[in-house]
Formats: C-alpha cells, sequence, structure tokens
C-alpha cells in the first residue's frame, strides 16, 4: 500500500525544536519530490519546504527559511524538517506530501493543479508561548 507516514509532532516551548519525519512506504523516498506543508489554525495551507527528487534541490517558505532543513536519507528511507528557534506561529498541523514535478520556491507559494500527488495525515505542532 502506497502512503506517508508522518512522526515528530508535539508540544514544544517557543525556542525550542522538533524534528519532523515523512516515511513513505510502497516506493523509495528518491523517487518523488517531497513538500512539507502546513495549515496553521484560521490560515489557508502554505508551502513550508520542499526537496526535489531530480537533482536534490531544496527551498523554504520566507518564514522558516535560516530556521528549518529539510533533508532525504535514502538508507532510512524518509525526508525530515529540522525544526529550530520556533515560535508560537509555527503551531499547526504539518503535512509531508509528494510530487513528480521540480522543487521550486514558486512552486511552495503557489503549487500548480494536480502538483501534490500522494499526502500523508499530517502531524500535530503546538508551540507554546
Amino acid at each position: 500500500q502506497v502512503q506517508l507516514v508522518e512522526s515528530g509532532g508535539g508540544l514544544v516551548q517557543s525556542g525550542g525544536s522538533l524534528r519532523l519525519s515523512c516515511a513513505p512506504s510502497g516506493f523509495p523516498v528518491h523517487h518523488y519530490t517531497f513538500v512539507w506543508v502546513r495549515q496553521r489554525p484560521g490560515k489557508e495551507r502554505e508551502g513550508v519546504s520542499c526537496f526535489g527528487h531530480s537533482d536534490d534541490s531544496t527551498a523554504y517558505s520566507n518564514a522558516v527559511k535560516g530556521r528549518f532543513t529539510i533533508s532525504r536519507d535514502d538508507a532510512e528511507n524518509m525526508v525530515t524538517l529540522q525544526m529550530n528557534i520556533l515560535t508560537p506561529e509555527a503551531t499547526g498541523v504539518y503535512f509531508c506530501a509528494t510530487s513528480r514535478a521540480r522543487c521550486w520556491y514558486s512552486y511552495l507559494l503557489n503549487p500548480p493543479a494536480k502538483y501534490f500527488a500522494i499526502w500523508g495525515q499530517g502531524t500535530l505542532v503546538n508551540v507554546s508561548s
């Protein structure tokens, strides 16, 4: 069965760190571009970061650039998002998704139609002040 399983969310104090993981089941992680998308309370879903499948490119939204790091481990078959210096504004549900397209900053801001292929169930991140 093809699916994505996220883990690593939880409650953390402002200024702290969390590490999210996304493990695909049924296919190798390097076959797709992986994208982290979040939905904060009262806001629309927004792209946070991506890791390109063909060129290992990365991109980050301006809100997280310099504090979040995306990486891919082919041996462990997973993609991780290291989140540092978290603030309450980061609170929300974080989804892992795949794409057959490239990892471009413009796609994080405005993904084209049918950009996403598979979605995970999401993991909750709660940053307390």
